[in-house]
């Protein structure tokens, strides 16, 4: 499984000053019960997808690219999560395409640093 980051990743509070531990973790396909994970969707017709980190264990993910978005402490705050970020992306665009607006915003980060 290839881990990509989004450049502004969004993680639980209680685990900001432990996110490099668990992204060290989640690359080494380690069990990480408590964490769930928001992602890209594999299909380009949806936005996000979520689910737990157990689930990597499985072998359909062994040849997948993951583009993760988000780093959630259990399935409740997970939701609160992607709720955040539908309405950050509703706020700032006017609209409901997420897909496009980490698309972009990673874009313009790999290509200024910012």
């Amino acid at each position: 499984m290839e881990l990509k980051l989004y450049c502004e990743l969004y993680v639980s509070e209680c685990w900001r000053e432990k996110k490099e531990k668990l992204i060290s973790r989640l690359k080494k396909n380690r069990l990480q019960p408590r964490v769930y994970l928001i992602t890209l969707a594999q299909g380009g017709q949806n936005h996000l997808e979520f689910f737990s980190s157990v689930l990597l264990k499985q072998h359909v993910f062994d040849s997948r690219e993951l583009f993760l978005v988000g780093i959630a402490d259990g399935y409740d705050e997970c939701l609160a999560m992607t709720e955040e970020i539908a309405g950050l992306v509703c706020r700032r665009t006017g609209g409901t395409d997420i897909r496009g607006y980490i698309l972009a915003r990673q874009d313009e980060f790999e290509k200024t640093g910012r």
